[in-house]
C-alpha cells in the first residue's frame, strides 16, 4: 500500500535536498508514457491523505474538464522511501505529440532529469530524438525505460535471444542520440547502461517493471516472463516486480538532487555573473539567498485565477513576499503558496530552492518569467522551442451571444499554451489560432467545446514568413503631419546570426555589451553591433547607425514600436517578416514634442521599412518538417514516391537490421493528408513522424500565386503594394 503523509510531514523531507528529485517523463507519441505515469501514481505514496484510494488517472480526466485546463496538474509529488530512506519526487508529466513539444521544453526547465520511454515494438522514434535533445540542451540526466516488452512476446513472439537483440539496439541507438546532442563533460557520464541500473524495461499497461540488478535480485529469468504470459499468470508477475519500485529507485538512485544538479545547470539556463550574491546563491541552491525563480507553466484555475508554477533556484518563497516579474517590470505579491498532491494543490505557506511551487497572485506571469527578489536581476535565457505556431484556423461563435465568452476563453488558451498563438480582431471578427499543427488545434476546438461553446472553424491552413533575398534601398517615410523624417534600410540576416537567435544565445535579453561583442564576432562593423535597439522573436534585428542626430532619444521608443508593428504584418501577404536586419540610417526630427508623438512616427517608421523591403527582391518562407519513416524493405519505393509527390526530397535511406530508415523534408503545406496516404500505400506498415526542421524559401514559380492566394483569404486586394505606395 502506498504510504500517505501529510503535508507537516513532507515539509521537513523538502528541506533536505537531498532527499528531493525533480524528475519528468518524457517520450514520443504512444510509447506508454501517460500508462507509465499513472502507475506510478497509483504505486507510489501521494503526499495528500486526501487523495487516498482515488482511481488517478479517471480522476485526472474529469478534473481537466471541470478546470478546462489543456493538460494534467504542473507537477505531481509523490513519497518513497528507498534503503529506508525517505524521498520526494516532484514528478511532471509531459505530452508525447511534436505538436505539444512546447509543454515538454517548459518542463525540462524545472527538472534536474528524466525517464525516457521507448516503445520495444517501434524502438527510437523522430519525436524521442527530439525530446531527448531538448532534455540534453537543458542539462537534464536521462535515464531508459523501454516500455512494452508484452508485445515482443504475444505479438512478434520473438525468441529470448531475439528480445535481448532488440533491447541492445534500442539502447545502442539511445546512447547515440546522447553521443550526438550531450555536450562534451556529459557525454559518457550520462550514457545508459543496464549494469548500471539506468535502463529499466517492462509493460506500463500490465504495470511490472525489471532492471537487470532487480531481476537477479528477485531471481526472475526472461523464461519466467514468456512463461507468465503463456500461462496467463501477468498478475503474479506483476505481484513479484511491481513497475514503480524500478522507475522511482532509478529516478532516486541516478537522477541529480537539485544541490548538486544547479552546480551544472546554471550556467546554461542563467548568463548573469555566477561570481555574484544571485549566482553564488542558485549554484549553491541556497535557501538563505535571493529568492529566484523561474516559471515553467501557467494555468487559470476558475477560482483561484493565475497558478504560475516553475523551479525555485535560489532563496525561500514564502505568502505575502513581495517580488519583481523581470520581463514585465513589475512587482506583485505572492497570495498563496503550494505544492501539487495527486492533482489538488495544498497551501504550505513557504517552500525553499529546489522544489516546484505553484504560486497565486502572479497574474500578469507567463511561462519563461524570471521571479526574484531583486529588481535588477538578470533573467533566464529564452525558452527554446523546437517548432513554432505554423498551422492556423479561423474561428467564430455559432451564436453571436457566445462571442464575449469566446473572446474571454481564447485568451485563456493562449495564456495556458504559449504555442497557442490567439489573434483577435475585434473590429472585423475575425479569430485565428495557430499551433503546432493539426492536432495541437483540433485539442485547442475540443476544450472550447468541453466550454460550452458551439464554434464553426475553417480548414487549417499554413503560416508562412516574409523575408528578402538581397540588400534593400534607403527610403524616406515621412510623418502624417511632414514635420517628421525617418531613413531606413533593409537587408538580409546573416544565418548564422539568425541561428544564434533561434537557440537563444542571442536575444533582447542579452546585455548590450554581450550582443556587440557577439555581432562583431561575426563580422557587423562596429556602429552596426553597438546600435542595436531591438532583436525579436522572429529572428530581426533593428539597429542605430545614425550619429549625432537631435531629438532622437525622444523618438526611440515609437521607432522600435513601429518595427514591432511591422513586423508583426509583412507588405506582401501580412504574414510575419522573419531573418531582416532593419538599419536606422537618418532622421529629421521636428523639435516641437507636440509634433513627434507616436502617431507621427510609427507611421512615418512603417512607410520606409516597408519602402525598403519592397526594393531588397522580397519573398515567402514556408516551414518544412523532417518526416522520419521506419518501413519494411519492399515499402520504401511507396513512402519515397509519397515524400518526393509532395514537394519533398529524400535526406537519407540506411537499413538497420531487417528495417529501412528513411530520413525526408516536406512542406507543412502538403502533410494534411499524409497520414491517410501513408497508411493506405504501405498497408500499415510504417512507423512516422515528423517534427519542424526550419523555413525555406517558397519556390519562386509559386510565390505570386501564392501571395494572391493568401490576401485573397485575408480580404486584400489581390495584389500586393509597391514601393510608390509607401513614398511621396
Amino acid at each position: 500500500m502506498p504510504k500517505l503523509k501529510t503535508t507537516a510531514e513532507i515539509l521537513k523531507i523538502v528541506h533536505n535536498l537531498e532527499q528531493v528529485r525533480n524528475a519528468g517523463i518524457i517520450a514520443h507519441v504512444d510509447h506508454g508514457k501517460t500508462t507509465l505515469t499513472d502507475s506510478l501514481l497509483s504505486a507510489a505514496g501521494l503526499l495528500s491523505p486526501s487523495v487516498a484510494g482515488t482511481a488517478l488517472a479517471l480522476d485526472y480526466l474529469e478534473e481537466e474538464q471541470k478546470r478546462q485546463m489543456t493538460i494534467k496538474a504542473a507537477n505531481i509529488s509523490l513519497y518513497y522511501e528507498v534503503d529506508g530512506k525517505p524521498y520526494v519526487i516532484n514528478l511532471i508529466d509531459t505530452p508525447g505529440h511534436v505538436d505539444f513539444s512546447g509543454r515538454v521544453t517548459r518542463s525540462l526547465r524545472a527538472i534536474d532529469g528524466c525517464v525516457v520511454v521507448v516503445d520495444a515494438v517501434e524502438e527510437v522514434m523522430v519525436q524521442t530524438e527530439t525530446v531527448t535533445r531538448q532534455a540534453l540542451e537543458e542539462r537534464v540526466r536521462p535515464t531508459l525505460y523501454i516500455n512494452k516488452i508484452d508485445r515482443l512476446i504475444k505479438e512478434l513472439r520473438l525468441s529470448p535471444s531475439q528480445v535481448q537483440e532488440k533491447l541492445l539496439r534500442i539502447i545502442r541507438e539511445f546512447n547515440n542520440l546522447i553521443e550526438l546532442y550531450a555536450e562534451p563533460e556529459f557525454r559518457e557520464k550520462w550514457k545508459v547502461s543496464p549494469a548500471t541500473g539506468t535502463v529499466a524495461f517492462g509493460s506500463a499497461k500490465d504495470r511490472w517493471g525489471l532492471t537487470i540488478q532487480s531481476a537477479q535480485e528477485k531471481g526472475i529469468k526472461f523464461s519466467d516472463i514468456v512463461a507468465a504470459y503463456q500461462e496467463g499468470r501477468v498478475k503474479d508477475l506483476v505481484k513479484i516486480a511491481p513497475l514503480h519500485e524500478p522507475i522511482l529507485d532509478m529516478i532516486i538512485r541516478h537522477i541529480p538532487s537539485p544541490l548538486v544538479a544547479q552546480k551544472y545547470r546554471i550556467p546554461k539556463i542563467w548568463k548573469g555573473d555566477l561570481s555574484s550574491e544571485i549566482g553564488k546563491a542558485m549554484l549553491n541552491c541556497d535557501p538563505n539567498g535571493p529568492l529566484v525563480m523561474c516559471v515553467t507553466n501557467v494555468v487559470v484555475d476558475p477560482q483561484a485565477g493565475v497558478v504560475a508554477t516553475g523551479r525555485l533556484f535560489s532563496g525561500t518563497v514564502k505568502a505575502g513576499d513581495v517580488v519583481r516579474l523581470i520581463g514585465v517590470r513589475e512587482d506583485c505579491r505572492i497570495q498563496e503558496v503550494c505544492i501539487y498532491m495527486g492533482q489538488f494543490r495544498e497551501v504550505v505557506g513557504s517552500l525553499p530552492a529546489g522544489n516546484i511551487p505553484a504560486l497565486l497572485g502572479l497574474d500578469k506571469a507567463r511561462a519563461g518569467e524570471t521571479i526574484s527578489s531583486l529588481k535588477d536581476t538578470v533573467p533566464f535565457e529564452q525558452l527554446q522551442y523546437v517548432s513554432e505556431p505554423v498551422v492556423t484556423i479561423a474561428i467564430e461563435p455559432k451564436h453571436s451571444k457566445d462571442l464575449p465568452k469566446l473572446v474571454d476563453f481564447l485568451r485563456k488558451l493562449s495564456l495556458e499554451d504559449p504555442n497557442l498563438v490567439v489573434k483577435i480582431n475585434e473590429e472585423t471578427g475575425e479569430y485565428l489560432i495557430s499551433g503546432m499543427g493539426q492536432l495541437h488545434l483540433e485539442i485547442a476546438t475540443t476544450w472550447i467545446q468541453k466550454a460550452g461553446l458551439e464554434i464553426i472553424t475553417t480548414k487549417p491552413i499554413v503560416l508562412y514568413r516574409e523575408t528578402v533575398r538581397k540588400e534593400g534601398e534607403v527610403f524616406e517615410g515621412k510623418s502624417p503631419n511632414k514635420h517628421n523624417r525617418i531613413y531606413l534600410k533593409v537587408e538580409p540576416l546573416e544565418p548564422e546570426i539568425i541561428e544564434l537567435i533561434r537557440k537563444g544565445e542571442l536575444s533582447d535579453y542579452t546585455p548590450r555589451h554581450q550582443v556587440a561583442k557577439i555581432l562583431r564576432e561575426h563580422g557587423w562593423e562596429t556602429d552596426e553591433a553597438r546600435g542595436v535597439w531591438r532583436i525579436d522573436e522572429h529572428c530581426n534585428i533593428l539597429t542605430d547607425v545614425t550619429k549625432g542626430i537631435q531629438r532622437l532619444d525622444v523618438v526611440k521608443d515609437s521607432i522600435i514600436s513601429a518595427f514591432n508593428w511591422s513586423i508583426e504584418e509583412g507588405p506582401l501577404a501580412y504574414e510575419t517578416i522573419r531573418g531582416i536586419k532593419v538599419k536606422l540610417v537618418d532622421a529629421q526630427i521636428h523639435e516641437d514634442p507636440v509634433h513627434t508623438g507616436p502617431a507621427q512616427i510609427m507611421p512615418a517608421t512603417r512607410r520606409s521599412l516597408y519602402a525598403s523591403f519592397l526594393s531588397a527582391n522580397p519573398t515567402l518562407l514556408e516551414p518544412i518538417l523532417k518526416v522520419t519513416v521506419k518501413v519494411p524493405p519492399e515499402q520504401v519505393g511507396n513512402v519515397t514516391k509519397i515524400i518526393v509527390g509532395k514537394r519533398g526530397k529524400i535526406i537519407s535511406l540506411e537499413q538497420k537490421e531487417h528495417i529501412m530508415h528513411i530520413i525526408g523534408e516536406i512542406p507543412t503545406a502538403e502533410t494534411f493528408d499524409l497520414s491517410e496516404l501513408m497508411r493506405s500505400a504501405t498497408a500499415g506498415k510504417a512507423f512516422w513522424g515528423t517534427e519542424f526542421l526550419k523555413w525555406e524559401f517558397v519556390p519562386a514559380s509559386m510565390v505570386g500565386d501564392l501571395i494572391r492566394e493568401i490576401r485573397k483569404r485575408k480580404g486584400l486586394s489581390p495584389e500586393p503594394p509597391t514601393i510608390e505606395d509607401f513614398i511621396e
